[in-house]
Parts: C-alpha cells; structure tokens; sequence
C-alpha cells in the first residue's frame, strides 16, 4: 500500500525522517520497498502568469509567451503547447532547475532564433498524470507569483510503498498505518472525525434481503437524494493520486477515498438505474449466491459468466454487482447521476475469496475482504463517507436501511491469558549492554497498550489481554501476543543465541561450483547427458575389463565426444531433432599406469530455433561462433580468461576448425566442428560442434571467493572513447595475438578489444587479410581527452607494426 506521509501527519504526529520511519515500519515487520520523494520532482518549479503570447515568427507550432514570475524582469518563454494563453497561471520551470522524470536540465536556450529563459511546464513532466494534451493551467486565480507550486500540486508529499504481512488486514488503510506507527514511536494518534449525519426514515421504499446471513454478516443501504456529480476538489484528488488511485467523480473518489482510511470498501449504485433495473421503483437490495450460467457485465466492461460460488449484489433478484469484488456496468454512477444508494457491507472471506478467484477477478475492495475487514468500524466508515457526500456533491440522505446479523459487540474482543514466563522463554534474553537481562513486566504493559489492548493483572505474573476489535483476526493466542511484544520491543535488542551444537549443513567448494557450471551450461540451452563408463573394446589406451558383463560393454571410455556423437546420431534417428547437450563424467586409459580424470564434454548443433516459420521451414545451422560465444558465455561467468590456438591432433574433429583452450599456460580442453566425413558417415547436419574440458583445470583455476560470493566492481560513469584500426595482416597471425598485443600496449587506458571486420579478396596481398578493430579506452575519475587517447593509440599501430609487421590502413 502506497503511505502518503502527508496524509499520515494528519493522524499521527511524525517526526522522524522518511528513511528513519522506512527503517522502523521495515524492522518491525512492514517491508518498505520504495521511498518516493516527490519533494525534488517539482524543485525550483514556481507558480507564473502569462502575461502575453504571440506567435513564433519562425515556426507555426510554437508561441512566444512573456511571463510573470514576481521578479523584476518578466521571462521571454517559447512555448509549443497549443492551450498556452495570456492571462493564466501556470508552473515555470525557471533555468537551472532538473526535472528527474524527464532528464531535463533547464538551461538558456534559442528555440528557432528566439530566445527562451525556462520552460512552462505539462503535469506530465512534473511527474503527475495529465489528461490535458498541453500545459497546465491553474484553476486557481490571484496566485502569488514566484511561490512554490509544490503544495499546489500535492508535490510536497513523501510516499513509502509498504508492504503488509497476510495477516495484518487492519494495515491495508492509513487508519491502521497510524495506529502502528502510534504504538512504535509513542507519537500523538488522532483519528478522523466520522462526522454524524441526519436520516429521515421513510422517504424512500428500500428493503434488504439477504439471503446468507454467514456470507454477509452486515449489510448498510443509504439512499441519498440530490446528488451533483463533478470533480473532486484538489486535496482529494492529490490524496487518491498518492496512493495510486485514478480519481473519477467526487463520488467515485469517496468510496475509494474512505477505503483508504478506514480499510472499509463501499459501492455507490445510480439508484434511477437500479430502479429501471428492478424493473420497480420498490427496491429490494438482495444478497445470494449465483445460480450456474447467471451473466452480470462488470465496471471493466467484460461479461463475465457466474458460477455458484459468485456471491451476488442484487436489485429485485436481478445481479448488479459481484459482492465485494466490483460492481456492475448497468447500474454505475455516471455524470447524470442524481440519486445514489451506498453500499457498506460486510462480506465472508472465504465466499470473497473463492468468488474473485472463479472470475479471475481481482480488485482493491476484494483484496481487503480476502484478509478481512474490521467489522466494529462499519458504521464509521459509512457515516464518514455520508458526511463527505453531504459536504461534495450536496447530497441529502432520505433513507437507510440496516441488516444486521453480527454477534453482541461484547463478543468482538477476546481475552487472552499472557505469562510473563512464557514471554521470556519463547524470546530468550534482551542485550543490556555489559550484560543480559529479560522483558520486563512494564515493558509487556507499554508494548500491549500502545496496540490498544486492555490488561488486566492476575496473580503469578499474569495478565488477561482483552485484543482491540480490530486486531480480532490477527490476535487469536499467547503466542501472537509473545510475537507482538517481540515485533515492538526490536528483534534487534534480543541477543543472537545459537544452539551449541548445531551446526549448518554445507557443500564442499568443488560441488558448489560444478552446481554453478551446470546451472550456466543448461541456462545457454543444453541438456544435461549421462552416459555409461562402459564402452565397445579397440581404441588406444583403452583399460578392458578382465571379467565384463558384456562382451560389447568390457571398457572404459577415454573421453566423453565419442558417446556425445552417437547419442546425436540416435536423436535424430528417432526424430527428436539436433541435440545440444552436456555431460559431466570420469574418463580412464593408460598411461604409466592407470589414469583418470574428471572431464566436462558437449555437442551443439543443427537448428538451435524451436520453431521455423520465421525461416520459412529453412534450416539454420549453428556457426562456428555462435556454437563458441556458449562456451565465451560460461568462462565470462567466472570470470576466465581462455586463450585459443589452432590444433588439428584430434581426427575426428575438422582440422581447420579446432581449437585448443589454455588457461594460464595449462591445457584446459578443445573446442571445434565434427570431421565432414565423419559427419557424412553418421549423416549428422552440416554443423556440429564439440568441446571437451580438464574438470580439475578448470577449477584450479576458478578464484573461487569472487565466483560464489560475487563482488560489485565500480563501473565508470564518463563516456568512452572509440578508436577504429584497420591493417593487412599475415593469415598465420591469430585475432588472438593481435588482441594480445594490442591489449598490452593499452595498458590502462583500454578497455575493450573488438573485431568488427575481416576481408580476404580484391586490393589485399597474397597471403595477408585485412583485420578492422574497435578499440575502447575508459578510465574511472574522468573523461578521456584526444591528447590522452591519441598517444596511447599510436603505441598500439607501432607495437602491431613492430611484432607482426602490419601494413596500416587507419
């Protein structure tokens, strides 16, 4: 729920910080999850008047307005609104002043060689809705010119988006918000004043009958007479806006309004339009449960079909609204409404709950009903919206009717029996500084009153708690008082106790971070394979069993690729398309004995999309780098820096297309396409890649600490500076050692190395390509300059031209 702190000053004296009390709601069980200081979206924005407005001599879209501001000198202004005139006030943006919602610095500028000193600004650019295609315009007249409009515009408000656990339904208004924050500061609680209203029985025929006294327990049926729809008056509008609700009329706006601040849901039906409804002037306000097939076409505009879980609002029997989740189109208030009756009801949660669900339909009103609504504040709630109706729209209230099935008031509280012993065993000891100590007794009797309860003293340390009526649902045991003493005390001021013994269960470091390798390896779309150990006899170093079970199955495997191909072959034998896949598993052979290891292996392939209608049914074979930027992708995560050079010892994998992978000087695996005529043997597609990796080097060289709990690395806030070289460069020399190089002789100015081009053709010698490359260069503190960037650029044309003997284009 959106808490509008200046609302809330209103109920209860504040004086703490927005952040302190974010810190308080937030420690004593209300996560706050923003803080929105609406104060600095409209800061240096004053109130001025156009004093005259005359067309742009360069532009037909723009005026030229002289504005009033209270200082000496009116502000020449370029306007493009097309609702700009003379004689209005509006907001001004003078020079200097930032607008964060729309990245805007007001500066002097020139709008088609006329100069403009501020700019005349649109709610929309102050943050706020707009209706209004333009500038707005004060309704108010003899503002003071150059005062702040902040107040004007209800800008001078915080707003913290707090979040209440399901069991605290009485937090769901700023009512309840006040109340808590009351018992957490100690401030002054003043509640609004429902106000009495004057009901003169009789004038209109209006009967209830509701049919399910346990599905609703209390129902409320005002009839007012007279009413005058219009707008909203500003300070309620601004309310409803800082809590997230779209004001509508003045009498839309007082229901919602009232919901806010009691937590009470009300409707307001049209009572001509129920009445044509009815089909009788005699009105007979019904609630019952829907029959099967009933159909009832709700505010939003849909039908929706009911089922007999769907508790009904009815006129006459006719359905007119789904009970606590949203009235219906037919009988809405609407700009001709002059006669209205207002619904205040009390509804079961469980029937709320079960109906919103069976329309998959959920509102504000059903989410209060769903947790449960204070049923000893009804007739609060309605006479406060009454008085509010009387006061905006001038509505004369001509009858009421109640139906009433609630329990005598006395039983709207319970009691509760709360042991002082039980207080401190269930809380442990309190931190007193130097030493520990317990909650006292007048600790308890503080805590528990501030939250309305009644205590009353029993021998032995004892109290009976009798629960305020609208703590009923939430306060129902000891331990829920033993919670609340806990919550208000400060969970911070227990002492932190661990069981002696205990001690949390953990992974070792390697399987934490094979976990983190599967986990990125099926995040890039591979399927985790696990194949058998055991595999046909007749490869080199081959460890055969002496005595197997299987003639077929009497050795070990040596690497993973080779059951990683026909597992690929299989697939698309049976139709189930191109695999992509990994496994992770043991590899053995011989070698000055016998040898295993820990190996992690993979194939990629075929067309990787799921579906080919963008394609046309046409294939698209996985490229080379595509198939290397998975493996890029999980070396990025942990932060590895591989190096690849060309490697061909590996026959079954093409000899122009094979890589072999380093880390630190050590051997980490190879990566590179299927054979084409191994491919053609098996009758695989075109591309088809495989990689196989050393497990125990890939881990050795994780820097584990930065890999399981990751550091936040600053990042520059100044822009970059791009260089682009271009060269001929021999065909035997790799990206990689250029990028070597090239990084070297950077230092700490670049930051990033990127190939972007390669040409072999027309206009390049025999025997070279021409490489074009993206160079980066960024520091932390400022913004690169060109006497900076360029000396450092050249370095890297001479080391390219020095180590390989680069011919230089750019």
């Amino acid at each position: 729920m959106r808490i509008s702190l200046k609302w809330l000053q209103e109920l209860v004296e504040l004086k703490l910080s927005p952040e302190e009390l974010a810190q308080t709601l937030t420690l004593s069980g209300f996560e706050v999850e923003d803080i929105e200081d609406r104060r600095t979206w409209a800061a240096g924005v004053v109130v001025g008047k156009v004093l005259e407005r005359q067309p742009h001599p360069n532009a037909d879209k723009l005026s030229v307005c002289q504005v009033d501001i209270g200082t000496d000198e009116t502000l020449n202004i370029v306007c493009g609104a097309s609702n700009v005139r003379a004689n209005i006030y509006v907001p001004v943006a003078t020079v200097g002043t930032y607008l964060p919602n729309i990245d805007l610095k007001i500066k002097p500028a020139k709008l088609r060689g006329v100069p403009s000193q501020g700019m005349i600004c649109s709610l929309k650019e102050l943050g706020l809705p707009n209706d209004v295609d333009g500038i707005h315009i004060f309704p108010q007249e003899n503002l003071a010119l150059g005062s702040d409009v902040r107040p004007l515009l209800g800008l001078d408000d915080v707003i913290l988006d707090v979040t209440a656990t399901a069991n605290r339904a009485d937090a769901l208004c700023m009512v309840g918000i006040a109340r808590e924050v009351t018992a957490l500061t100690g401030a002054k609680l003043t509640l609004p004043q429902a106000g009495e209203v004057s009901i003169s029985q009789g004038g209109f025929n209006l009967t209830l009958k509701i049919a399910d006294t346990q599905a609703c327990p209390a129902y409320i049926g005002t009839v007012i007479d007279q009413v005058k729809i219009a707008q909203s008056p500003e300070w309620l509008q601004q309310r409803l806006r800082a809590a997230g609700v779209r004001p509508i009329n003045n009498i839309v706006d007082i229901t919602n309004y009232v919901m806010l601040e009691w937590g009470q849901p009300l409707h307001a039906f049209d009572c001509n339009r129920l009445q044509s409804v009815a089909g009788s002037e005699n009105l007979a306000i019904g609630v019952r449960f829907a029959n099967a097939g009933e159909t009832l076409k709700t505010l939003d505009g849909q039908t929706r079909t009911l089922s007999t879980q769907n508790l009904l609002i009815t006129a006459n029997d006719k359905p007119v609204a789904i009970a606590g989740v949203m009235g219906g189109e037919e009988t809405e208030v609407h700009d001709g409404t002059q006669n209205l009756v207002l619904e205040a009801a009390l509804f079961d949660s469980v029937a709320i709950r079960r109906s919103s669900r069976s329309v998959g339909l959920r509102s504000e009103s059903s989410g209060r009903y769903e947790r449960g609504v204070n049923r000893a504040e009804l007739e609060v709630a309605t006479r406060r919206a009454l008085s509010l109706i009387s006061e905006l729209s001038g509505g004369v209230i001509i009858h009421q009717e109640i139906n009433d099935s609630r329990p005598d008031r006395s039983s709207w509280s319970r009691s509760i029996e709360l042991r002082l012993d039980r207080v401190n065993q269930v809380l442990g000891p309190i931190d007193l500084g130097e030493e520990t100590g317990e909650i006292q007794s007048p600790d308890v009797e503080r805590i528990l009153t501030a939250l309305g309860c009644q205590l009353t003293s029993i021998p032995d340390n004892k109290w009976m708690v009798s629960v305020p009526p609208y703590r009923y649902r939430d306060l129902e045991r000891e331990i829920d008082l033993i919670e609340e003493i806990a919550r208000l005390y400060g969970y911070d001021r227990f002492c932190d106790t661990l069981p002696d013994k205990a001690e949390a269960g953990y992974l070792p470091l390697e399987q934490e971070l094979i976990r983190k390798l599967r986990a990125l390896l099926r995040a890039e779309g591979l399927t985790e394979l696990i194949h058998y150990s055991l595999v046909k006899p007749g490869e080199d170093r081959q460890i055969v069993l002496a005595n197997p079970l299987f003639v077929e199955y009497s050795a070990l495997r040596t690497d993973l690729i080779s059951g990683l191909i026909d597992a690929f072959q299989y697939n698309l034998e049976q139709g189930n398309g191109s695999l992509n896949g990994f496994e992770i598993g043991r590899i053995f052979w011989q070698e000055e004995g016998l040898q295993e290891t820990d190996v992690i292996a993979g194939i990629m392939g075929g067309d990787i999309s799921s579906s080919k209608w963008t394609t046309s049914d046409r294939e698209q074979p996985m490229t080379w780098f595509e198939a290397k930027g998975i493996l890029e992708n999980v070396f990025q995560q942990f932060g590895l820096q591989v190096e690849y050079q060309p490697d061909c010892r590996d026959s079954r994998l093409h000899p122009g297309r094979t890589a072999s992978l380093w880390i630190g000087g050590n051997r980490l695996g190879l990566f590179g396409q299927l054979h084409p005529q191994l491919r053609q043997e098996k009758g695989l597609p075109d591309s088809v890649y495989l990689f196989q990796l050393d497990l125990d080097v890939l881990l050795d060289s994780l820097d584990e600490d930065e890999i399981l709990t990751p550091q936040f690395h600053p990042y520059s806030t100044y822009p970059a500076a791009d260089r682009d070289i271009a060269f001929f460069a021999p065909v035997k020399v790799s990206v990689a050692e250029i990028e070597k190089v090239i990084t070297k002789a950077g230092k700490e100015l670049l930051k990033s190395v990127e190939l972007f081009d390669e040409y072999r053709g027309e206009h390049v010698p025999q025997g070279q390509r021409s490489l074009a490359f993206r160079l980066i260069y960024r520091v932390s503190d400022r913004t690169l300059t060109d006497s900076e960037v360029e000396p450092v650029h050249n370095k890297v044309r001479e080391a390219l031209a020095e180590k390989f003997g680069v011919t230089l284009r750019s």
